[in-house]
């Protein structure tokens, strides 16, 4: 998956790459980033991923395929697919400094389209309760909520919810 751009307005350049192997230390930051921006969206907390080796940072890399998008050159977000028959968007965030410029659908789109690629019927995620805005963007990309909810971390009250939409056909290029 190349990196697609996208000139709106302000000719802001937006693209979104994978993230491969070798650049774990950027998925790393970006992740860290997102735990500590909003730790209340993710199943894990920023001190526990705090910890983790590189050897643990690479491994997360894999079977997953993991999205950064960049805004004007800098990582401003991330996503990750897990394959299945039902794929899950996991990881989703995008920086206070990207949001609102289409970073967001970027990821989402990449996501799609890595989902369809791996050949997978449904796309699903979860998306923490009150997060109005995530939520909009997901529906916005067609997905919708299943009524399945889950604590997002053992002890706590905040839950979040499951979204699902058909994974789009596969794009033949020929």
């Amino acid at each position: 998956m190349g990196g697609a751009g996208w000139d709106g307005p302000g000719v802001r350049q937006i693209s979104v790459r994978v993230v491969e192997p070798g650049e774990w230390r950027v998925y790393r930051d970006v992740r860290l980033a997102a735990l500590g921006e909003a730790p209340y969206a993710f199943g894990s907390t920023l001190a526990r991923e705090q910890a983790f080796t590189e050897e643990r940072w690479r491994g997360r890399l894999e079977p997953r395929t993991t999205f950064v998008v960049e805004r004007a050159g800098q990582v401003c977000g991330l996503a990750g697919v897990l394959p299945g028959e039902r794929a899950e968007l996991v990881s989703m965030w995008v920086a206070p400094q990207g949001r609102g410029s289409g970073a967001a659908d970027a990821l989402v789109g990449a996501a799609l389209a890595r989902a369809a690629e791996l050949g997978a019927r449904y796309v699903g995620l979860w998306v923490a309760e009150g997060n109005a805005r995530a939520e909009r963007l997901y529906a916005r990309h067609g997905f919708e909520r299943t009524g399945e909810a889950q604590l997002i971390r053992a002890g706590e009250v905040a839950r979040e919810f499951a979204m699902i939409r058909p994974a789009p056909a596969e794009v033949s290029a020929g």
